[in-house]
C-alpha cells in the first residue's frame, strides 16, 4: 500500500475542546503540539467538520489553522483540497536530521551553560517517564514523552529564537517518529543516549550535551534509518496505525490555560 493511503482519519481528531477567544491561535497551537508530540500519523487526514466538533468551534478557526499548516509545508493538501500529514521521504528525513543536529546541537551546547536544577530535574523525569512508556510498550506515549525530552533538553538553552526554529522541524519529524514503534525503536550501542545528554547537563560540558544528541539521533535512528530505506526501495510496505482508534485525547499547555482561565 502507498504513502497516500497510510493513516487514514479516524471518526475523531486527537484534540481537546478549547476556549473561544483567539480561536484560530488556539487551534493553531493545539494542532501545532499534537504534530510535534506525534498525535498524528504521517498520511492522517484532516476533516474540518470533526475537528470542529472535538474541539467545540466553528470550522471558520479549523480550516484557518490547517491553512496556515499547509502554508508552512508542515501538512499537505492535495488537488481535492484534502489536508494530511505530511509523510517525509528518506531523502527529506535526511535532510531535515542534518539540520537537526546543527540547531539540537547549538541548543543542547547553551542548555549545557543555562539549565537550572529544576529543569534537569524535570529531563530526567522525562527520561524516566519515556523507558516506562517503552517498558509497558506504550508506543504513543513513548513517542510523546522522547518530544517532551528534547523539547526540555532545547528550551533550557533559553534561546527561544533557536526553540522556534527546531520546533519547525519537528512539526514535520513528529508524525513520522510513530513509525518507529514497535519494529524499528532506538537501540544502543552502550548506554541510553539520554543519559549522556543528562550527564553532560550535570557536569555543565556543553561538547558533551552536542555529542550525545548526535549520537541519539544517529545510532538510535539506524533502524528507523533502513526501515525508511526498505520503504523506498518497495521491499517494505508503508507502516499503517493499527490503533490509531485507541490513540487518546490529549491539550496542550495552550488548551489546558484556557480550560482553567474558564473555571
Amino acid at each position: 500500500m502507498g504513502r497516500a493511503s497510510a493513516g487514514l482519519a479516524s471518526p475523531q481528531p486527537h484534540v481537546r475542546s478549547i476556549g473561544r477567544e483567539s480561536l484560530t491561535t488556539q487551534v493553531y497551537d493545539e494542532l501545532r503540539a499534537g504534530l510535534m508530540e506525534g498525535r498524528f500519523w504521517p498520511g492522517y487526514r484532516f476533516k474540518i467538520r470533526d475537528l470542529a466538533v472535538a474541539m467545540n468551534v466553528s470550522e471558520t478557526p479549523c480550516r484557518e489553522a490547517l491553512m496556515q499548516l499547509v502554508r508552512e509545508r508542515v501538512l499537505d493538501m492535495d488537488a481535492g483540497r484534502s489536508i494530511c500529514a505530511a509523510p517525509l521521504t528518506l531523502a527529506q528525513y535526511l535532510e531535515l536530521r542534518a539540520i537537526r543536529l546543527k540547531l539540537e546541537g547549538m541548543a543542547g551546547e547553551a542548555a549545557a551553560r543555562n539549565v537550572t536544577p529544576a529543569q534537569l530535574r524535570e529531563i530526567q523525569d522525562l527520561h524516566k517517564a519515556l523507558i516506562k512508556a517503552q517498558d509497558d510498550h506504550d508506543w504513543p506515549a513513548a513517542v510523546r514523552v522522547n518530544w517532551q525530552f528534547h523539547h526540555a533538553v532545547y528550551a533550557a538553552a533559553a534561546m527561544p529564537e533557536l526553540l522556534a526554529l527546531i520546533e519547525g522541524i519537528w512539526l514535520r519529524n513528529g508524525p513520522m517518529l510513530n513509525l518507529q514503534y514497535p519494529d524499528a525503536a532506538p537501540t544502543y550501542d552502550g548506554e541510553h543516549q539520554h543519559l549522556a545528554i543528562i550527564d553532560g547537563l550535570k557536569k555543565r560540558d556543553p561538547a558533551k550535551v552536542r555529542a550525545a544528541i548526535k549520537a541519539d539521533t544517529i545510532e538510535g535512528g539506524r533502524k528507523f534509518v533502513a526501515l525508511l530505506e526498505r520503504i523506498d526501495r518497495g521491499e517494505a510496505p508503508y507502516p499503517q496505525n493499527q490503533a490509531e482508534q485507541a490513540l487518546p485525547t490529549r491539550a496542550s499547555g495552550v488548551a489546558r490555560k484556557v480550560a482553567a482561565a474558564k473555571r
